[in-house]
């Protein structure tokens, strides 16, 4: 009798152990690396308020409690997604006020916004945004899953910090025409022009990791690169790609410092950019370096995120597979 009792035991233990829930990530051993400079556009669901203006005596916003980087999700009912949706509300309304419905920090909040009639045309005192565009680097494709990371961190609306809600976006053709350089205490930055007719993906998601969405193009395979665990990374030499000049991809070598594998951070790396050329063409790292790859012996291993203000010759960078992991969210 016990021993059909633990034989019962034994068969409930093992069937519990295989269908307890695991996190089990798919995306390849092997992916591309990036290093090309891409432009990207997203759109925000919602449109951000950016700031406020005077109109007459009063400021219609700051009456309202609103604050930059509030996100308007409706107007008198109506649901905003696009200052073009905003703008219609305006016109539907009774030309004094809108019921907003905004959100503060994630939370759903409401407010009454005077609309102040200025000889003829209604005025809200609000600047406000529904997208944001501008460049980086592509980081990684997965040729399996066609998935794609950029950037290594999030992207803000710059005049209130706040981080856009993609409701939809793009990355496309970028071709770098010039380099501002990076001094101690002031990032430099690479200069380019875009085509946002030459389309390389969609963008679905924007994260503390970077942008991630599909790949629309054709993806060249030719040399893949392994990609490395925590475990793999040592310091010492190491390589990252990035672009220049115009789309030339090339090598350049930094010194890995230090390494850490916290999950809720994009400085996991820390490094000393060695490359005499870079140094003297950059100063270091500079804004629209972020998402260069990261690349030791045949592994690729993280991302460029952040420069090191003051000393600009160093720099920070976000795990691998924290980021594959996070394309797979």
């Amino acid at each position: 009798m016990f021993f059909k009792k633990f034989k019962s035991f034994i068969a409930i233990f093992i069937v519990a152990t295989f269908i307890m829930p695991q996190s089990v990530f798919a995306y390849s051993k092997y992916i591309v690396a990036g290093g090309e400079n891409i432009g990207l556009q997203i759109n925000n669901d919602g449109i951000i308020i950016a700031g406020f203006y005077k109109v007459g005596e009063t400021y219609p916003g700051h009456d309202a409690n609103l604050t930059k980087g509030d996100t308007i999700i409706k107007a008198n009912d109506s649901d905003v997604k696009t200052i073009d949706d905003f703008i219609t509300s305006i016109k539907n309304s009774d030309g004094n006020s809108l019921k907003l419905v905004y959100l503060r920090n994630n939370k759903e909040e409401t407010t009454t916004l005077n609309l102040i009639n200025d000889n003829g045309v209604i005025k809200t005192g609000l600047y406000v945004k529904d997208m944001v565009s501008g460049i980086g680097t592509l980081t990684f494709i997965d040729p399996n899953t066609k998935l794609y990371g950029a950037l290594g961190h999030e992207v803000i609306e710059s005049t209130s910090g706040t981080m856009l809600d993609v409701k939809d976006g793009k990355i496309y053709n970028s071709e770098v025409t010039g380099i501002e350089k990076s001094t101690r205490g002031e990032p430099g930055a690479k200069s380019a022009d875009t085509n946002a007719n030459d389309i390389y993906g969609t963008i679905k998601e924007n994260t503390i990791s970077g942008i991630f969405g599909n790949y629309t193009k054709g993806i060249n395979q030719e040399k893949l690169y392994e990609v490395a665990e925590y475990k793999d990374i040592k310091t010492g030499d190491a390589k990252i790609i990035t672009v220049l000049e115009a789309s030339e991809k090339k090598e350049y070598n930094i010194n890995i410092l230090k390494v850490n594998n916290d999950e809720n951070s994009n400085k996991n790396i820390l490094f000393k950019v060695t490359d005499e050329e870079l140094i003297k063409k950059t100063g270091g790292i500079v804004q629209g370096m972020s998402g260069s790859p990261i690349i030791q012996g045949d592994k690729i291993i993280g991302a460029v995120t952040n420069v090191v203000v003051n000393n600009p010759t160093k720099g920070y960078g976000i795990l691998i597979t924290s980021m594959l992991e996070e394309a797979e969210n």
